[in-house]
């Protein structure tokens, strides 16, 4: 079985899931109960956090644990439209961004707030004169993707940052699948909010964190206790907390080698597949580059859920676009917004690999895809 869907999601790595293990059964306290097993609990909660906190070049008070990097956005872009003494009623935002921030965006035009969204070149990423354009006095918010997950392309984050502070707004960045492949310091890179998730960085599914600049006004959007300094109700998901700030640290000590391998697996792959499979593009590579490990081709003639499923039935997992949005049948919103037209982002796949994949894996997924690819366009042509 060979996997190359990690942008979907990643394995979690051994050393994260024995960092778990005694939260589960032996460390199991409540992290607000004030006898010994609560105490204990909170340890671990808080030691996580200073590891996110180290990762991001944050300090650990600007660290709040969420369910994932969905409810991050949400809360974001939610939370500060809604903080008290709130003037301001647009949100700058882009057509390329998660659905969890553009759905949110959606919710807030529901409620009376004007959204403007900046488009894309053909090479997937946002110009900064064209959200400068948008952003205004009334402008409350600018957030924009460090790196798009369907393409992988780079956004500059400092640019929309800079643009977002002139207009007296704040920046928010969902870095989920940029986070593992750059260096961090949210406060020299002047970022406001920053969303992360666990299992896009070997860590479990169900735990994110959102960094807020300390001072930054934030209504909640999950109401409880006083869990998360009053800021997130809910009792603490403690072992995959733990197995986040686990993560955070391994992945901030293996960047370099991290991104040295899947940027060399990466260029095998794309090369060996556009040198043997005729009428193929990549999607996405903008002066900033791509994070290393994503990569969406568009195979003309070819339906890009037919080769996904050729290549299930060789056990070799990749995606024809977000997981969030699986099951549709709609084309991607990312490459529509980059120009594409509907029957090529419904020919298009995405391949997102990780450190673990290797070269001989990449050699056979693009033998795979020229096996398959040659078949279905002799299906379709009936030669």
């Amino acid at each position: 079985m060979i996997y190359m869907d990690n942008a979907a999601t990643t394995r979690v790595t051994e050393e994260v899931f024995e960092a778990m293990k005694p939260y589960f059964c032996q460390v199991y306290g409540n992290p607000s109960s004030v006898h010994w097993a609560g105490r204990e609990a909170r340890k671990a909660v808080e030691r996580a956090r200073r590891q996110v906190a180290c990762a991001l070049g944050a300090d650990a008070r600007e660290i709040y644990f969420t369910s994932g990097g969905s409810e991050a956005d949400s809360w974001a872009l939610l939370g500060a439209a809604m903080a008290g003494g709130q003037s301001r009623r647009t949100l700058v935002t882009t057509k390329i961004e998660h659905k969890a921030v553009l759905n949110a965006a959606a919710r807030l035009e529901k409620t009376g707030f004007t959204v403007k969204y900046a488009s894309p070149g053909p090479d997937g990423c946002i110009f900064p004169e064209e959200a400068e354009r948008l952003a205004d006095g009334d402008t409350f918010m600018v957030s924009t993707m460090a790196a798009n997950n369907e393409t992988g392309a780079v956004q500059d984050t400092a640019a929309f940052a800079d643009i977002a502070h002139k207009n007296g707004a704040l920046f928010h960045t969902d870095a989920v699948q940029a986070f593992s492949c750059g260096e961090w310091n949210v406060h020299a890179r002047n970022i406001d909010l920053l969303s992360l998730s666990g299992h896009k960085l070997h860590a479990p599914k169900g735990v994110g964190a959102l960094y807020v600049r300390e001072g930054v006004l934030l209504s909640p959007l999950i109401f409880g206790g006083a869990q998360e300094r009053g800021r997130r109700g809910g009792t603490e998901n403690l072992a995959a907390i733990v197995g986040l700030g686990c993560a955070a640290e391994l992945a901030v000590r293996r960047r370099e080698e991290t991104c040295r391998v899947k940027a060399l697996l990466l260029n095998r792959l794309e090369k060996g597949i556009l040198n043997s499979v005729q009428r193929c593009t990549v999607n996405g590579n903008g002066p900033l580059g791509r994070v290393p490990g994503i990569t969406n081709i568009t195979f003309e003639d070819v339906d890009g859920e037919a080769l996904l499923l050729n290549l299930d039935l060789k056990h070799i997992a990749v995606s024809a676009g977000s997981a969030c949005t699986s099951g549709s049948v709609d084309p991607s919103h990312v490459l529509l917004a980059m120009g594409r037209t509907r029957e090529q982002a419904l020919s298009s796949v995405r391949f997102s690999l990780s450190e673990e994949n290797t070269e001989q894996e990449v050699d056979e997924v693009i033998s795979a895809v020229k096996a398959i690819v040659e078949k279905l366009r002799s299906m379709k042509t009936g030669r």
